[in-house]
């Protein structure tokens, strides 16, 4: 009897946290309606204020989304051009590739081509085992699935915080929202205290973490040899070593065709690893059309950052890519960025590597800071833009 009463009111709480962003919503659509004018900022302050996110939309019992989330172009989302099934992205085996010199040759060979034409690739045989794959993905949707309350509690918006929930990073600057949630770890130079990371997924993310960092420094030898480069090349760049990871939940969307669950967009680090479910989704730009990135049981997705396309002076590239919603799911995923934003590290100079000059592949970008690029990333949002554009020479 208690237990029922005390389930209503949380209901029934849990329905009034969105009353003030509904009425907001009906009301600016109603204006709309009258006069074309549309406040987004009101809508978008009041959803953040609530802060539980998309999935909460979900819970209320929503139906139709907000116009926060509606993407102007939905041309571009529909599947009015499919994917040519011809075209997939390269998968690479890295088995035995330490002790078996011809395999990574092998290796080695499809990397350097998978990083200039494609800027991305999935790998199988990485070292890292289904289970803690599978476990990850499990932690971040028991964060995610729990109580509202505490979920609530870890929703912020604070830069200076290494443990952060929030929705849509760039939410107050994008033209339009994603139908997404996020929970982030920001785990080095300096990690936050083991404390401070949700108990429903703590010591998953510990692990996992710690395997994809290792994993990580196989990929940039591996970087490194296919650019012709000293195999500890980027290794011993002090700017490579920073990570930090984006946790993202997509929950199902009931009126996919009008929103994205990820707007199109290059990264900006050096490199991230993605750990994805097997819901699907995940598109890359690749000569003019959008090509699924389709989950395969154990690997894990690699792609090239801004700076990283910088540093090698376009050998390698940083390519467009965008999540689809779906009326399915949640969809999960485990981004590991890599790129050192640390003070120090970031303000330090970087231009394009030296030894890849030569005549035939002369300098394209000038010298800058991480900093720099960063700063110009956050500042335009998820525009569709490349963050380079403004370093090229």
């Amino acid at each position: 009897m208690n237990t029922v009463g005390a389930s209503s009111q949380k209901k029934a709480a849990f329905s009034a946290s969105f009353s003030m962003m509904n009425t907001t919503t009906n009301q600016l659509e109603l204006e709309t309606c009258k006069d074309s004018t549309y406040d987004r900022m009101a809508e978008v302050k009041a959803f953040d204020e609530t802060k539980l996110g998309v999935k909460g939309l979900l819970d209320s019992g929503l139906t139709k989304i907000p116009r926060m989330f509606h993407h102007a172009k939905l041309e571009h989302h529909t599947e009015n051009k499919p994917c040519d099934l011809k075209l997939s992205v390269p998968i690479i085996d890295l088995k035995d590739i330490a002790t078996n010199s011809s395999l990574r040759d092998e290796a080695l060979d499809k990397i350097r081509r998978a990083c200039k034409e494609w800027g991305f690739f999935q790998v199988v045989n990485h070292g890292i085992g289904v289970e803690v794959l599978d476990e990850m993905i499990c932690g971040i949707r028991r964060f995610h699935e729990q109580d509202a309350e505490v979920r609530k509690s870890f929703y912020t918006r604070d830069f200076n915080k290494k443990v952060r929930y929030f929705c849509n990073g760039t939410l107050f600057r994008d033209p339009a929202a994603n139908w997404k949630d996020t929970l982030a770890f920001f785990l080095s130079p300096q990690p936050p205290n083991p404390e401070e990371i949700p108990a429903v997924c703590r010591d998953i993310v510990i692990e996992y973490s710690e395997k994809v960092r290792a994993l990580s420094f196989t990929i940039f030898e591996l970087f490194s040899e296919a650019l012709g480069l000293h195999s500890s090349y980027l290794n011993e760049l002090d700017s490579v070593h920073g990570q930090f990871l984006l946790c993202h939940y997509y929950p199902p969307c009931p009126e996919p065709e009008l929103t994205l669950g990820t707007s199109n967009h290059t990264d900006i680090n050096f490199m991230t690893i993605l750990l994805q479910d097997q819901i699907g989704g995940l598109q890359v730009l690749h000569e003019n059309q959008w090509v699924d990135v389709d989950p395969v049981r154990g690997s894990l997705v690699v792609n090239i950052g801004d700076i990283l396309q910088l540093l090698t002076n376009d050998m390698f590239v940083s390519v467009y890519h965008r999540v689809l919603s779906k009326d399915i799911g949640p969809r999960i995923s485990v981004a590991s960025f890599f790129a050192n934003l640390d003070p120090l590290s970031s303000t330090k100079i970087i231009g394009p590597i030296k030894e890849l000059l030569s005549e035939d592949n002369p300098r394209i970008y000038r010298d800058t800071t991480i900093k720099d690029v960063t700063a110009h990333y956050f500042e335009k949002g998820l525009d569709g833009n490349s963050s380079l554009h403004p370093f090229r020479l």
